[in-house]
């Protein structure tokens, strides 16, 4: 991982068209503005793996599901 210090006004630019602006800092927060184009996904961290999370969750139905489900097409198939 780079890592870099900048100050506010101050970018960093990632590639050949994405910039990183500092924006603001206030505490422990850091607002930073992305210029990227459409075609470039910019996520927050948190929100992403949240996300696979749920979908995790979603793929893996509960075990009685699963096998209320086989049994339901067992009889199906009598």
């Amino acid at each position: 991982m780079l890592v870099l210090s900048r100050r506010t006004g101050e970018s960093v630019v990632v590639g050949d068209n994405v910039t990183v602006t500092i924006l603001e800092v206030r505490g422990d927060v850091v607002r930073v503005g992305i210029d990227a184009p459409r075609s470039v996904s910019v996520h927050r961290a948190e929100l992403l793996a949240e996300l696979a999370s749920t979908n995790q969750a979603a793929a893996s139905p509960a075990e009685d599901t699963v096998a209320s489900l086989a049994e339901a097409l067992r009889k199906r198939a009598d």
